[in-house]
């Protein structure tokens, strides 16, 4: 009775206005604001970065790790310099899938020594380019470059220098690019529309739905090469594996601080023209989705503390570092107690380049931390670049793979996709596997945790006895992200305790109508003392929404808008996580916390894979779940703009994988022709497979099934 009374008072309470929802505002899109604000401590930092480092790998397809399969590199033609060697290398990153570039050395090595790991930007043909004339003349007159020779081919100077100074240096191609001929520059880089013939749900092509529901990017290519790069430097018996460093500008910015926030074998980093709270990379080589949702390139970059790290400056979004962005990292770094492992080399009277002055940075800053015994500050020397046709790597006796094959594509992106399915199925064999590889990635797929629900209040907006239960019409507000749920309750006015949320794509109207007609299976539970919340989820209030929004950008490249932005249906699965936080922490309302016995859902039509998915995180905050899955997966849309779409939904085993994650608490399951083997597996490896109910009855016996099961 006193949670009765105390209903009565917040009928008496005015309704206050509520703020409106978040995602209502425009998407966010690569030219967003994307401040980085260290937590409080270390330990919740540490936390943090865990996170984002996995959400880095799962979004470019690198978690699980590709089963790293033999390099075969081939080091040919070696090239004498003064001081130094070029060679010219090929590896496979995956089987057939080459990676090419130049590898220099200095001639007399003594022990082990340095190795650096060069990335170029977006410039084509970047490895062999020579600068024009009258562009270095420029460059020159304004400080950017030294010397009418060397000042031709900054890449090579790089290296070179580099190579003087004691370092091994690797300096591959981006993909597209000088000697990576087996995906065109315009695919990789330009791509803008969608190719039919490559988007289908057997033998699909990149920048597909399928593609992105399998985590499968031309950035995770990029990624996968830069970490097999690192394999074949540290393969080299020279090199120091507690001295590798890895650089790189504008495109090559990005690959070093992808690089460096993930694989801690990197010990020093200098990502050039790239590091901003601005905009945060345009090219789709630098975008995939699920990549920036909550977070940006300033925190990437953090994710090297307390490691060495510089950065820089230019006439270029990086223009206002000094004040946003690198007094963060500082604080950061000086939280290690290592603030002087921090540097950003000013620069905003230069253009958007890895100009002489910032290579000297560069230099300096890797001579001081891996000790290595030049003149400080260090600088170029003068030479005479080496032409094109003395770097390439393919030659009569090294002939090249066939450029741009459609097929070679088809072929890659099965690979990717049956090694992954290898792997994450032996995974969600073990009780083990699926929580430590399964039930992470999805925490990265859907961008919210249970524990990260948020504060959820209630707003009461009207009340009506209807005999033997009230009708309470109201608004969940999670004050912690911003984001509204309106509902509907039928509380039994002998109220056994237990609640079931009943989803349904008509949102409340599947609980009860306008005209107050109530679902007959939900008019049975309530009969039965059940208290039954029906609700719409984001965007279910008024008509069906056909496709889900996406960002003002005429490409057509899902990861634009899902590498910023929660899909729809993540964003769905928040609500219903929502709706679980406040009936687990409510002091009163509706149906308060002292007297709650249990929680069960049920989700109907569309709403059951949500509901799987966030039965899968919530865990033991929900008792009973039923669901209808339609037999959907995402891995059959072909549309990255349908309102089912999640990004790398398909890879984790499909809906399956989601639902497995529910094991070994009980599950009520319709709409699969054969039941799940990946389901019943987790079923059987908990020792509780009696948990698992399958219906297989007619359609439209379902509800009551579940109705009957709800109240067991």
């Amino acid at each position: 009775m006193k949670h009765f009374i105390a209903l009565c008072v917040l009928l008496c309470v005015t309704v206050t206005a509520l703020a409106a929802d978040i995602r209502d505002q425009p998407l966010k899109d690569l030219d967003g604001y994307f401040p980085f604000n260290p937590p409080d401590s270390l330990d919740q930092w540490e936390s943090r970065k865990a996170y984002v480092q996995r959400q880095i790998l799962v979004a470019t397809g690198l978690w699980p790790m590709p089963t790293k399969t033999p390099l075969n590199p081939v080091v040919h033609g070696k090239i004498e310099g003064d001081g130094y060697t070029v060679e010219k290398v090929y590896f496979e990153s995956a089987p057939g899938f080459f990676v090419t570039g130049n590898l220099y050395r200095p001639t007399n090595i003594q022990g082990r020594v340095p190795g650096v790991l060069f990335a170029h930007g977006h410039r084509k043909d970047a490895r062999f380019h020579l600068t024009p004339e009258e562009t270095l003349r420029n460059q020159i007159a304004d400080g950017a470059e030294r010397f009418e020779r060397a000042g031709r081919s900054t890449y090579q100077s790089q290296c070179r220098q580099l190579a003087k100074m004691g370092c091994v240096v690797w300096q591959w191609d981006m993909l597209g690019d000088s000697d990576s001929i087996q995906f065109s520059r315009e695919l990789v880089h330009g791509f803008a529309k969608q190719r039919p013939e490559m988007n289908t749900t057997q033998g699909w092509g990149l920048f597909s739905p399928q593609a992105e529901s399998h985590c499968q990017n031309v950035m995770g290519l990029q990624t996968l090469n830069a970490v097999r790069g690192l394999d074949f430097l540290l393969s080299l018996p020279e090199v120091d594996p507690q001295r590798v460093a890895v650089t790189g500008a504008s495109g090559g910015g990005t690959q070093t601080m992808i690089l460096a926030a993930i694989d801690d074998r990197i010990k020093l980093s200098f990502p050039v023209v790239m590091v901003s709270t601005s905009m945060q990379g345009g090219c789709t080589c630098e975008n995939a989705s699920l990549l920036r949702v909550n977070t940006g390139n300033v925190e990437f970059a953090a994710l090297s503390a307390p490691k060495p790290q510089g950065m820089n400056s230019a006439h270029d979004w990086t223009k206002e570092m000094a004040t946003k962005g690198f007094p963060e990292l500082l604080r950061l770094y000086a939280a290690y107690g290592k603030p002087d492992n921090v540097i950003l080399k000013r620069g905003e009277h230069f253009p958007h380049n890895y100009n002489a002055v910032t290579r000297s940075a560069f230099y300096t800053f890797l001579n001081k931390h891996f000790k290595l015994g030049s003149q400080a500050p260090v600088i170029e020397q003068d030479f005479d670049p080496l032409p094109r046709e003395q770097l390439t790597v393919w030659d009569d006796q090294h002939p090249a793979p066939q450029a741009a094959d459609p097929n070679f594509e088809r072929k890659l992106l099965t690979w990717f996709t049956e090694d992954a399915e290898r792997q994450l199925r032996a995974a969600a064999a073990t009780p083990e596997g699926l929580e430590n590889v399964i039930r992470p990635a999805a925490e990265v797929l859907i961008g919210r945790t249970y524990d990260e629900a948020g504060d959820v209040q209630w707003t009461l907006h009207d009340e009506q006895d209807r005999g033997d239960y009230v009708k309470r019409n109201g608004t969940l507000l999670n004050k912690s992200h911003d984001e509204e749920v309106n509902v509907v309750w039928l509380c039994p006015k002998q109220w056994n305790g237990r609640v079931v949320i009943w989803l349904d794509d008509l949102g409340q109207a599947a609980v009860c109508n306008d005209d107050d007609s109530v679902n007959s299976q939900v008019r049975e539970l309530v009969q039965a003392g059940t208290a039954v919340l029906g609700a719409d989820l984001y965007r279910q209030d008024g008509e069906p929404v056909e496709q889900a929004r996406v960002v003002d950008n005429p490409r057509e490249f899902a990861g634009y808008t899902f590498g910023y932005n929660h899909a729809l249906f993540a964003q769905r699965t928040h609500d219903v996580l929502s709706l679980v936080s406040f009936l687990r922490h409510a002091k009163e309302g509706p149906c308060p916390n002292p007297d709650l016995k249990a929680i069960a859902i049920a989700g109907w039509h569309g709403t059951g894979p949500i509901v799987a998915a966030a039965g899968g995180l919530a865990g033991d905050a929900i008792d009973r779940i039923a669901i209808d899955t339609q037999g959907f997966r995402f891995g059959q849309l072909l549309d990255y703009r349908d309102p089912m779409f999640l990004p790398g939904g398909a890879k984790y085993l499909d809906l399956p994988g989601l639902i497995a994650l529910r094991a070994p608490r009980p599950l009520w399951l319709a709409g699969e022709e054969q039941e799940p083997e990946i389901i019943t597996a987790a079923y059987h490896a908990a020792s509780l497979p009696d948990r698992l109910t399958t219906f297989t009855g007619e359609p439209a016996q379902q509800q009551s099934a579940a109705r009957q099961w709800l109240l067991e």
